[in-house]
């Protein structure tokens, strides 16, 4: 916190201090920066205009809404509006205030908002990673923002103008963007469109790191041979990424894979971030061998510690089985010197000859330059950093408990010891012993549970 001390009106001193007991930790000599709780930070010229505009606007479509037969929705959208329009008048700011930005920037309706391409110089340049993922997503934010908005609009939940709180469409876009570079191993169509061919490679690693080795395995005892090659890559201590088509395979895969012994774990799409990252650093330390997921093992999964990627119904054509797809998960191999790629199929699909020859391509490439420069390749050595699943252990801890004194306790005994736990909690927790409070806390979950228990 800042202490600032004046001497009738003006500052005589600055200084931070701890806000719990009030000590000096710093004196600052002429300034120090004080930001605001929010970004919106308005004149009271510019909050009268947008006001006016903002009720104009709510009567427009107040009327609009009446008149379709939407009584409730008018409500609504009155209430919330008129609560919005007072706290702005008295705030300078409201909850959701960015829905209001078309008035607030004095925007007319349509026009594209301010965005940070509109504070870069005209000779900027833009650098867009993974772009056959990227520039997509680009026109998709624009199109799913609309659906979301046009539903809140139809109910009164927000005015029109919030539609106008949006990102930018991708012809607004293209417009800004100025100089660019599409950086992608599998690059898109519209890339290969707007560079009319003239793609500069970068195949050579500077490590000597080929391609992975791609070998084509029937379907017919697939499960039993990729059982062996994971055995195998266990033994050398290497790891295992391995992808299939549905959910229900990836999960039947994996208790099979559990129930004789290998160590594997399962990634899907309702892992949060946090979860994800330990899992990717928990197979990188060797809690797993082997990974198994769907659409979860393309882009960014830099695992040195992987040399083998299996890809399960690989000649079943379509999205996950695309030629950029199967690039992208092949070269997940690539950062190990041993790196290997399985596809088990029973045919060669076009995507598959495509993607093959690409990799066989790209391979050939390496393996001409690091004979000609007498370079080895060598895995990557990367630490297994993990500095944001570290900060959520360090926020959600669990204590360890030795709760072996209470299994004999009576309904009466536990009754009490709750009691005199929350007090102690309680105390705890104002004396600043928060390890101590959460210790309290745990062995109160575990005692209500054996409470419930009796009853």
């Amino acid at each position: 916190a800042y202490r600032i001390e004046f001497w009738g009106d003006e500052i005589d001193s600055i200084s931070t201090i701890d806000p719990l007991l009030g000590e000096v930790i710093e004196k600052h000599e002429n300034r120090v920066p004080i930001y605001p709780k929010t970004h919106y930070v308005m004149t009271k010229q510019t909050i009268k205009r947008a006001v006016k505009t903002i009720r104009e606007e709510l009567d427009q479509h107040e009327e609009v809404l009446v008149n379709e037969g939407k009584v409730v929705e008018a409500q609504r959208l009155h209430q919330r509006t008129m609560y919005d329009l007072e706290m702005i008048k008295e705030m300078g700011f409201c909850r959701g205030i960015e829905n209001y930005s078309r008035h607030l920037t004095g925007k007319k309706p349509g026009e594209p908002p301010p965005t940070l391409l509109d504070y870069m110089p005209s000779d900027a340049m833009i650098v867009i990673d993974e772009s056959h993922q990227t520039v997509p997503q680009i026109g998709a934010m624009f199109k799913g923002d609309q659906s979301r908005k046009g539903t809140l609009v139809e109910y009164g939940f927000r005015l029109p103008s919030a539609k106008d709180n949006r990102p930018l469409n991708f012809d607004e876009f293209e417009k800004r963007r100025g100089q660019t570079i599409y950086v992608s191993a599998t690059p898109g169509n519209f890339e290969l469109e707007k560079t009319e061919g003239e793609v500069i490679e970068q195949i050579i690693r500077p490590t000597g790191l080929l391609d992975p080795i791609i070998e084509v395995r029937p379907v017919k005892g697939q499960i039993d041979d990729l059982l062996e090659e994971c055995r195998q890559r266990a033994e050398r201590n290497e790891r295992v990424l391995v992808t299939t088509l549905t959910k229900r395979m990836a999960e039947s895969l994996s208790e099979y894979f559990l129930e004789v012994g290998v160590k594997v774990t399962y990634l899907h799409s309702e892992i949060l971030t946090l979860e994800r990252i330990r899992i990717l650093r928990d197979l990188r330390r060797g809690v797993h061998d082997v990974l198994v997921g769907i659409n979860l093992l393309r882009e960014g999964l830099d695992l040195p510690e992987v040399s083998l990627v299996a890809i399960l119904d690989a000649d079943k054509e379509g999205f996950l089985r695309s030629e950029r797809s199967l690039i992208q998960t092949m070269g997940r191999a690539a950062r190990n010197s041993d790196g290997k790629a399985i596809l088990y199929a029973d045919k060669i699909t076009d995507s598959m000859r495509r993607a093959m020859d690409e990799t066989v391509r790209r391979r050939a490439i390496q393996e001409e330059y690091n004979q000609e420069h007498g370079i080895i390749p060598q895995t990557i050595v990367k630490s297994i950093d993990a500095t944001l699943v570290t900060a959520y252990e360090a926020d959600y801890f669990k204590v360890p408990l030795d709760l072996d004194a209470f299994e004999e306790y009576s309904p009466k005994q536990l009754k009490e010891t709750i009691a005199q736990l929350e007090q102690d909690m309680r105390h705890a927790a104002k004396e600043m012993k928060f390890e101590h409070a959460a210790e309290i806390r745990d062995r109160l979950r575990y005692l209500r549970e054996r409470e419930l228990e009796y009853r």
